[in-house]
């Protein structure tokens, strides 16, 4: 019986510091991803401060090597980069707004039970979710509707997001019919349910379709590539594009003074790419705290079954 009792607490005690292994071998893969992750992004920040010479002869790579801010001077100085800035906000702001409108109203009528032909509209929805018609009927579209060359192509196409409805709409199906009944009851109407009852108590999945549009509105450049002709249109990303990519905009001859400046402190182009990423990249960062609260239990939507 003894002998028996010391070789179970020994395969025990086995099983536990296997198990203490794995673990300790996982959280060493999970810090090898993070710091991967992480690297290239800490490595431009590193470039965008250190002194110029050093990022022009490619010796930075752990930490930052002198400490110069000229190549942001510059970026702030930029009239152009300001204006594209202030486009991009306002495609974000009503992008993000009608992206939101736009999904709840279009979910909350396929959550009405008895709601004629609510199943086939869901299916037919479910087809151009996955099929698109392609670029050229979308260019189309848009310059026949009067949108090309304008704010509104960059705002409108992007209003309804398919896939923003059914998260809504499985979210929607998980508040207690219950709560809809007595709100009925109390005579409440359909606009009235929908916004002083059904969009409270949804704002973790709101937070997370509008945490995905800014995102998602902020990154886009493709779209002022296509339809906007007009540069002082063009968004954010699509001034980064042009400085990083096409390399059609020189940062160093913003005016005669600058370009002096930055002869003097041997001032690179290849710096100051590096910092308007930086300096594009913090805004959009900084959201993410304001929607932390809610957008894990948004994200975990349809997770768990009950």
């Amino acid at each position: 019986m003894i002998p028996a009792l010391a070789r179970y607490r020994q395969t025990g005690n086995a099983i536990r510091q296997g198990s203490r292994a794995v673990d300790v071998l996982f959280y060493i893969m999970a810090l090898l991803v993070c710091l991967a992750t992480l690297y290239p992004f800490y490595f431009v920040v590193i470039m965008s401060i250190s002194s110029p010479s050093e990022v022009a002869a490619m010796n930075v790579f752990w930490y930052p090597k002198g400490f110069f801010l000229g190549s942001y001077e510059l970026i702030v100085s930029d009239a152009k980069m300001w204006r594209a800035y202030f486009n991009t906000f306002v495609y974000v702001s009503c992008g993000t707004v009608l992206n939101c409108l736009m999904a709840v109203l279009g979910a909350y009528p396929l959550t009405v039970r008895n709601l004629a032909g609510r199943k086939w509209v869901v299916r037919f929805l479910i087809i151009p979710m996955y099929f698109g018609g392609g670029l050229i009927p979308a260019y189309l579209l848009v310059s026949k509707l009067g949108l090309y060359n304008t704010m509104w192509a960059i705002i409108v196409p992007g209003a309804v997001s398919i896939w923003n409805i059914i998260l809504v709409r499985t979210y929607f199906q998980t508040i207690p019919e219950s709560l809809k009944e007595s709100a009925f009851v109390d005579g409440a109407s359909h606009l009235q349910l929908l916004f002083k009852i059904m969009i409270p108590v949804s704002k973790p999945i709101i937070a997370v379709i509008a945490i995905y549009t800014i995102v998602g509105i902020w990154n886009n450049w493709f779209d002022a590539l296509v339809y906007l002709p007009n540069e002082k249109l063009h968004p954010l990303q699509m001034y980064l594009y042009r400085v990083v990519v096409q390399q059609t905009v020189d940062l160093k001859m913003l005016s005669m003074e600058d370009a002096q400046t930055a002869a003097n402190n041997m001032l690179t182009n290849l710096q100051l790419k590096y910092s308007i990423i930086v300096f594009t990249t913090l805004p959009v960062l900084f959201t993410y705290p304001f929607f932390q609260k809610y957008f894990v239990k948004g994200a975990m939507l349809g997770s768990l079954k009950e």
